[in-house]
């Protein structure tokens, strides 16, 4: 009998997903995606997938919209984010209340949309977004601790490669977790270090805004009225990235059947974090620093030249907060990838630590993970990389793919403001999405001069 390739499939699993029939032999949600979770454990996923260390990039965004408009986007982004991903929780509900549940997000579009095209574009660009998040996950774990080591060796000489090598092979330890059921004690560990994180810096920047140090608060937009537009969608490019997460059907698949109503209250607790870490960095960080506050206020905090304006320990507490929640976060994005590989790798029928299972997935994750940190270590700057993926990828599948897929499947009548609301966010969105593609772009250009391969410096 002839082996079936990974091509094929792909071909199977699009087919199925649109029969509805589950698949006992499906290794991949067998192992990866087992369903034994509470509520509350999806809850721990859901935070880490989004509230990461770009909630320090939060006050930058303000930069670019001032007080008004900022404080007004980011409440617009987070209400229209919180109902975006329940009305995806409440399709999914729907389809298996109809005795069609599912577990992946290309699945659900295939199933809905019907369209060989658009399940192969969630695969390709979630496969991206996860990936691209697993690099710099890795990337700016690895910056953390070559921080940390250049304050007690100014002249060692370890490089930022070094230090990738060591977050590659402890990310390399920590994925041989068999599932993502079993990372909930490390997502509630993740939960209470970005609390932990938020309020260190949240405080170091009063501080640093009462101090004598501080910069002068400068308020101020772009005298150019095409500069302060250019900017202000470059912002609200950012907020829609730091509130995406692009896995939503993933982390409700770990649920214990059936998830009906458990996901909301994952949201739920998912959002009052958000709330807290969003809003209380985003407003201290951009009133010590104003139009003046780097794109990761941390920097702002201990400038290249000057005093530390926070005080060491609490800067040295706080890198070491964001380095161990970067460990988790790669680990929650690398799961899809984990189950893709696995879906063909692995056999179900055998235990998830048979020697089956156990060798091609220590070998199939050891590889990916090495791919992620060579990437890493290759392409320093490769937050301006996954600005554009970013814009391209988080904004189709958290803001328009979840509406469209609400309007089709529970079909509300055009006569309800349900419809009409959908619509609008989806026309809304897609041109930010546009917007903020180009705007990053612009910026991948401009800092092309500093990129070198291998450097020993993130480019800001």
């Amino acid at each position: 009998m002839s082996e079936k390739s990974p091509y094929a499939s792909f071909h199977e699993e699009e087919s199925g997903a649109r029969n509805a029939k589950p698949d006992p032999g499906d290794a991949g949600a067998t192992f990866v995606l087992e369903s034994k979770g509470k509520w509350y454990h999806a809850g721990f996923h859901l935070t880490t997938a989004i509230v990461g260390p770009t909630v320090l990039t939060l006050p930058y965004a303000l930069r670019g919209m001032g007080w008004g408009l900022g404080m007004t986007s980011l409440t617009v982004v987070f209400f229209v984010t919180y109902y975006n991903y329940a009305l995806m929780s409440k399709v999914l509900d729907h389809c298996e209340s109809h005795g069609r549940r599912h577990i992946r997000f290309r699945e659900l579009a295939a199933d809905i949309l019907g369209s060989g095209w658009m399940f192969y574009f969630v695969v390709i660009v979630q496969a991206t977004i996860n990936v691209g998040v697993s690099i710099g996950s890795i990337l700016l774990a690895g910056n953390c601790l070559q921080i940390m080591y250049s304050d007690l060796y100014p002249d060692g000489p370890l490089k930022l490669y070094h230090f990738i090598i060591i977050v590659t092979v402890v990310l390399i330890i920590l994925s041989q977790l068999p599932s993502f059921h079993s990372l909930r004690h490390i997502n509630l560990a993740s939960l209470l270090l970005c609390l932990g994180y938020t309020l260190l810096v949240v405080v170091g920047c009063i501080r640093a805004g009462a101090s004598r140090n501080a910069p002068t608060k400068d308020y101020s937009l772009s005298s150019s009225k095409f500069n302060r537009a250019f900017d202000a969608f470059s912002s609200i490019s950012i907020l829609a990235s730091v509130f995406g997460n692009g896995i939503l059907p993933e982390i409700q698949a770990t649920l214990a059947p059936p998830a009906a109503g458990k996901m909301v209250k994952a949201l739920s607790l998912c959002y009052v974090v958000i709330f807290f870490t969003f809003y209380t960095a985003a407003i201290s960080g951009y009133w010590a620093f104003g139009n003046q506050v780097s794109s990761n206020v941390l920097k702002s905090l201990m400038p290249d030249s000057g005093p530390s304006l926070a005080p060491t320990w609490l800067l040295g507490l706080a890198v070491v907060f964001v380095l161990l929640q970067l460990l988790a976060i790669g680990l929650v994005y690398s799961q899809v990838a984990y189950e893709i590989m696995e879906k063909n790798s692995a056999d179900s029928t055998q235990g998830v630590f048979s020697k089956r299972n156990l060798i091609p997935r220590i070998i199939l994750r050891t590889i990916y993970m090495i791919f992620c940190g060579f990437m890493a270590a290759m392409l320093p700057f490769f937050g301006d990389i996954v600005a554009v993926v970013g814009a391209v990828g988080f904004i189709p599948l958290d803001f328009i793919l979840p509406l469209l897929l609400y309007n089709m499947e529970l079909r509300p009548s055009k006569a309800k403001p349900v419809f009409w609301v959908n619509i609008s966010i989806m026309v809304i969105f897609t041109a930010v999405g546009i917007i903020g593609a180009v705007s990053s772009v612009r910026k991948l250009v401009l800092d092309a001069n500093q990129f070198n391969l291998f450097s020993n410096n993130v480019v800001d």
